[in-house]
């Protein structure tokens, strides 16, 4: 037989605020939903765009994260593994069955003043390096008293 390989990479934009709730053990658990949009053309040249939803699950301290800087309309870069759930219908006793991700890793997308995190700014903390002076008396006696560089700020391709 075969081996198996179960992973789904997705980048979207959360549909909604990410839902959170505690296990009696201390465990987080985050509810969120993942806009994904693809864009294509028609045979006749029409361009074209369809949205799929997708639910996604998150535990412990990627989801505590997520609930603290995520909220609706956050891009996000998720990695994770496809899970179904099956159960039956309390009211029809049909049985019914769901797809949906298990987060295992993630990423943000956009930046902090990015339109695509909410317009808030996204609430991420304020990590940052101290900002570099840029006046040229300021970066002359810092780097005197730090040994020099050869070559100015100005001369860094990037």
């Amino acid at each position: 037989m075969a081996a198996s390989f179960n992973k789904v990479y997705l980048m979207g934009n959360l549909t909604r605020d990410p839902e959170s709730r505690v296990t009696p053990s201390g465990l987080t658990i985050v509810k969120l939903g993942l806009a994904v949009n693809r864009r294509y053309r028609t045979r006749e040249g029409e361009q074209k765009e369809e949205v799929t939803f997708v639910d996604i699950d998150a535990f412990g301290v990627p989801a505590e994260t997520i609930q603290k800087y995520c909220t609706k309309g956050s891009g996000l870069f998720v990695e994770g593994r496809l899970r179904l759930d099956q159960w039956q219908d309390k009211n029809t006793g049909d049985n019914r069955s769901k797809l949906s991700i298990v987060l295992e890793n993630f990423q943000f997308v956009g930046g902090r003043g990015d339109s695509t995190d909410g317009g808030s700014g996204g609430g991420y903390e304020q990590s940052s390096p101290p900002s570099r002076s840029t006046s040229p008396s300021e970066s002359k006696s810092s780097k005197a008293s730090d040994g020099g560089d050869e070559f100015p700020d100005d001369d860094v391709p990037f």
